[in-house]
C-alpha cells in the first residue's frame, strides 16, 4: 500500500460514525448489512450515512452490492488487511520481538486467522 492510499483509508476512519460502520460492517462478516439497518444500527440519517458510506467505499475499506432493491454493504477485508498490514510493515525497526504480541491481540477474535 502507498502511504496517500494508507492516508486516505485512514482519514476515512478518523470519524467517530464511519469508523462504528466500519467496525459494525467488520462484524457483520461478508454477508454485509442493508444501508437501512445500518442507519438504525449507528443513529444515523439516511442522507449522513450515505456520505459515510461513500466515504468508506473510496477509500477501499467497504463494499457495496446489489440484492434486489437493496444495496448491501460489507466490509473489505483485503482493504482492511492491506491496512493494517501497511502499519506494521516496518513495525519495531527490524526488531519482530517487539512486535510480537500483535498476532495475540486477534487471536480468539475471528480476525486475521
Amino acid at each position: 500500500m502507498q502511504l496517500p492510499v494508507a492516508v486516505e483509508a485512514l482519514s476515512a476512519l478518523a470519524h467517530g460514525s464511519r469508523l462504528a460502520v466500519f467496525r459494525l460492517l467488520v462484524r457483520a462478516g461478508a454477508e454485509g448489512m442493508p444501508a437501512g439497518e445500518i442507519a438504525r444500527e449507528i443513529g444515523a440519517l439516511p442522507n449522513t450515512l450515505s456520505t459515510h458510506l461513500t466515504i468508506l467505499g473510496h477509500a477501499g475499506l467497504i463494499r457495496s452490492r446489489r440484492d434486489g432493491r437493496s444495496v448491501i454493504y460489507s466490509a473489505d477485508y483485503d482493504g482492511m488487511r492491506d491496512l493494517l498490514g501497511f502499519l506494521i510493515e516496518d513495525c519495531c525497526a527490524g526488531r519482530p520481538e517487539i512486535c510480537a504480541p500483535l498476532p495475540d491481540v486477534t487471536q480468539g477474535t475471528g480476525c486475521c486467522a
